[in-house]
C-alpha cells in the first residue's frame, strides 16, 4: 500500500472516531485559540476521545495503534486528555488503560481491565453462560491449560470479582454482563455472541 492510501486509512480511522468524540460533552475543555489552528492535533484529540468512550479501558498501545497514530503524538494528546480531566487512567500491572474520566466505579474499571484480556474474558463468559462450569470445564472451552485457568482465578478472586469459596462464581453478574454487552463490539466475537444471548441469561425472579 501507498503512503498516500495509509494516509487516507488513519485519516478515515480518525474522522471515525473524532465524530464520536466531538459528541463528547468535556471534549475541548481546556483548548486554546492555538489549539483550534492545529486542525491535525484537534481531529487526534478528538478521535482519542471518541476511542476511549468507544473502549473503555484500552491500554495505551491499543490506542496508539488502533487509530495509526504515532507513540509521541499519542503520549502527547493523552497527557493533555488527562490533564484537562477529559480522560483519566488506571495502572494495571506494566499498562496504563485509559477511561473517559468519572464515568466508570474503580470495580467497573478493573472489570473493564481484564475484559480487555482474552483468557480472563473467556472464563467469565464462560461462567456467564454456564454459572455451574467447573475450572475443568472452563479449561477444555477455551482450549487452556487447567493451571492456566487456576491462576486467572486466582487473579480475579484477588480483584474482587470472582469468588472461589464454593467452585468459582463471579460476585458481580449483573455489572459483569451489562459491560460486555454495552462493548461487546470492542471486545470480540466471544462477547458479541454472549450480547446476542444476554436475554436468556438474565433471570427475572422478583
Amino acid at each position: 500500500m501507498t503512503d498516500r492510501g495509509v494516509d487516507e486509512e488513519k485519516r478515515a480511522t480518525l474522522r471515525r472516531f473524532a465524530a464520536l468524540g466531538a459528541a463528547t460533552p468535556l471534549v475541548g475543555l481546556g483548548s486554546s485559540e492555538a489549539d483550534a489552528e492545529e486542525t491535525s492535533g484537534s481531529d487526534a484529540r478528538d478521535a482519542i476521545v471518541g476511542y476511549v468512550a468507544s473502549t473503555p479501558g484500552a491500554h495505551f498501545s491499543k490506542v496508539r495503534d488502533d487509530l495509526r497514530l504515532g507513540t509521541g503524538e499519542t503520549q502527547y494528546h493523552l497527557r493533555r486528555l488527562v490533564d484537562d480531566g477529559v480522560v483519566e487512567f488506571r495502572r494495571d500491572g506494566d499498562y496504563k488503560r485509559f477511561f473517559p474520566a468519572k464515568r466508570f466505579t474503580s470495580f467497573e474499571q478493573t472489570t473493564l481491565g481484564y475484559l480487555r484480556r482474552g483468557t480472563p474474558r473467556g472464563m467469565l463468559v464462560a461462567l456467564l453462560r454456564d454459572p455451574d462450569a467447573t475450572g475443568t470445564d472452563v479449561a477444555a472451552q477455551l482450549d487452556v491449560s487447567r493451571a492456566t485457568v487456576s491462576n486467572y482465578a486466582r487473579e480475579l478472586d484477588d480483584a474482587g470479582l470472582l469468588s472461589r469459596e464454593d467452585g468459582y462464581a463471579i460476585t458481580r453478574p449483573e455489572t459483569v454482563i451489562t459491560l460486555l454487552v454495552r462493548y461487546a463490539d470492542s471486545f470480540g466475537p466471544d462477547a458479541v455472541a454472549l450480547a446476542d444471548d444476554a436475554a436468556s441469561l438474565i433471570r427475572y425472579d422478583p
